[in-house]
């Protein structure tokens, strides 16, 4: 859908209008407070997804302080590309590594581009994007993998990260989706790519996380448009008008319809209500920092039989 986005900007691509405190009006927003939230802080560093946890699963998203970074109004930026010193953004993945139990010779990153590609991982793989961001896996901006002992890891400051688990087939995966990755259906490409391994639609769980809200995202008709081909013409739709031609976009709950329209139940989706706008005390947010700002890590990993 729509023209190729080829290159990362040194903006994060989610939106069109600034963060504005005059946007944030609505309340009772479809993906905001009307189910348990599935996010835990089970870390200072980062927040985790319990109900995966017993499956050995590790899959969580880091906050924004506890580092060593000195740039930015909160010390844990985990991103290269945002001119952090690129010292100070390894010894915060160091910091991440060791409480994960994922050393970072373990992890897996991607360019992130705002396209639909994404790519299986193999234990060949690891390490790429780890310590570096020209080693990430370009063009890509969705991973998963069969392995364990793989922590996957993409970088957020407002967009949605997705991720999924299929306990049969062991196979786990992470999507990073703003405003051009959702509109071009990446959610859907996963599962697109996981029913193509054999993995039905019904076996599939996904947890939408922290992302902005849609109080705080503001955006125009050329936002709208993309989206209109995954809605109805009637229905529960995730935006609202604010004025002529702006809209409060809720980007949770676009996603939920998408992955619902490829085929996983509602019964399989869960929404976090955090929103990395409004809890600044928490997040880094590219809208309301106005684009100067660090970046948290989505992660996933599944954790193999410690070594006896």
């Amino acid at each position: 859908m729509g023209k190729t986005y080829s290159k990362r900007k040194d903006i994060e691509d989610i939106g069109v209008k600034r963060y504005n405190k005059t946007n944030r009006i609505f309340p009772g927003k479809p993906g905001e407070g009307h189910m348990e939230e599935p996010f835990t802080k089970t870390a200072a560093e980062y927040y985790t997804v319990g109900s995966w946890e017993k499956s050995g699963i590790a899959a969580g998203f880091t906050v924004k302080g506890g580092g060593t970074s000195k740039m930015f109004n909160g010390s844990l930026n985990l991103a290269f590309h945002v001119n952090d010193n690129i010292d100070f953004v390894r010894q915060n993945r160091q910091i991440v590594a060791e409480r994960t139990g994922f050393p970072l010779s373990s992890w897996v990153g991607a360019e992130q581009t705002h396209e639909d590609h994404v790519q299986k991982v193999t234990l060949h793989d690891r390490g790429k994007g780890a310590a570096d961001y020209g080693s990430s896996f370009p063009h890509t901006d969705g991973l998963y993998t069969d392995e364990k002992d793989i922590l996957l890891v993409l970088a957020f400051a407002d967009c949605v990260p997705i991720f999924y688990f299929a306990p049969k087939h062991e196979r786990i995966g992470i999507v990073h989706a703003g405003w051009r990755g959702t509109t071009r259906g990446i959610a859907a490409k996963m599962v697109e790519n996981w029913v193509k391994d054999g993995v039905p639609e019904s076996e599939i769980e996904v947890v939408i996380g922290p992302s902005i809200c849609r109080n705080c995202y503001v955006v125009d008709n050329r936002v709208i448009e993309a989206a209109l081909p995954w809605l109805g013409k009637a229905g529960d739709l995730p935006y609202v008008e604010k004025t002529p031609g702006q809209y409060a976009l809720d980007l949770k709950h676009l996603n939920q319809i998408i992955l619902q329209r490829a085929g996983i139940p509602e019964s399989r989706i869960q929404i976090s209500n955090l929103c990395t706008s409004c809890r600044e005390e928490d997040f880094f947010s590219h809208r309301r920092d106005r684009g100067r700002t660090g970046r948290m890590l989505g992660f996933i990993g599944i954790k193999g039989a410690p070594e006896r």
